[in-house]
């Protein structure tokens, strides 16, 4: 949902590989501009940027240096509006660019995402007792492989003035507020990619055009609201599910990079509504 509340966001995660000197490092940078087309109805269009560098120093029967750079484009393009008192429908389209970029671009470096949300939104309400949030939608992603949209459940509540909960997918959480300003988690996530190798390998008699990992981690996280809308946010845990894989062009599996669970740190400064 990033694209409908983030305004702005600069962020850093890494993956050392464990018992090894490979390792994986991600760049973000996000910026979304909202339009006000009528009373309570946006327009956002804005741009995200994504560098996966993979830091691959073991010995490997094949040129790393193809695949050590990984750029993912995002052009977001959403709008929300209030379909009634209580409920606000979103709807979000992402065309993106997954590729190493080292060639012209192809067909095959395009991807298309997309998504429709329904939000019921209580948090700023005063007369909610516990104030909630309930995100009810599909998503479409076609590096999923997948050829037809996914549900997509996102639940929030504050309990009271100390603690809340976030029940969902890709996160889930449980915070305690040490203030308004000073919040700990602990989480549940996922987290990945997938991309295009413009310069396809060969290896062991198969070749390879793509490269996905996924990621399932569980930690702490602690965020710092220097305002309502500027937050600071670090999260660090362990994978417990870790899959770096090249894949053919019916993207079945090749070759595993890692598969071994490691330390995650993933931390940044985000602007928003």
């Amino acid at each position: 949902m990033a694209q409908l509340t983030d305004l702005a966001r600069l962020e850093y995660s890494f993956i050392p590989k464990s018992n090894s000197e490979d390792q994986y490092t991600r760049l973000r940078a996000l910026l979304n501009y909202p339009i006000e087309t009528s009373e309570d109805c946006y327009l956002i269009v804005g741009a995200e940027y994504n560098r996966v560098i993979l830091n691959l120093e073991d010995d490997y029967a094949f040129d790393t240096s193809l695949l050590e750079t990984i750029n993912i484009i995002d052009l977001n393009i959403a709008y929300t509006f209030k379909t009634s008192e209580k409920w606000r429908l979103g709807l979000k389209f992402n065309p993106r660019i997954a590729s190493t970029l080292t060639e012209k671009l192809t067909s095959d470096d395009f991807f298309l995402n997309g998504g429709v949300f329904a939000i019921n939104d209580r948090t700023k309400d005063e007369s909610a007792n516990k104030p909630y949030r309930l995100i009810l939608g599909l998503t479409y992603n076609s590096t999923t492989g997948v050829p037809f949209p996914l549900p997509f459940v996102s639940y929030y509540r504050r309990v009271n003035d100390k603690w809340s909960f976030s029940a969902g997918v890709p996160k889930s959480n449980v915070k305690y507020f040490f203030s308004e300003k000073s919040i700990v988690q602990t989480f549940v996530a996922l987290d990945g990619y997938f991309a295009h190798l413009q310069r396809p390998q060969t290896l062991n008699g198969k070749q390879v055009d793509h490269i996905s990992l996924s990621v399932a981690v569980g930690g702490l996280g602690y965020e710092y609201c220097f305002t309502k809308h500027l937050v600071a946010y670090m999260y660090t845990g362990y994978t417990f599910r870790l899959n770096n894989v090249l894949r053919n062009e019916n993207r079945d599996e090749v070759f595993k990079l890692d598969d071994v669970n490691a330390f995650y740190l993933r931390t940044g400064l985000k602007f928003k509504i």
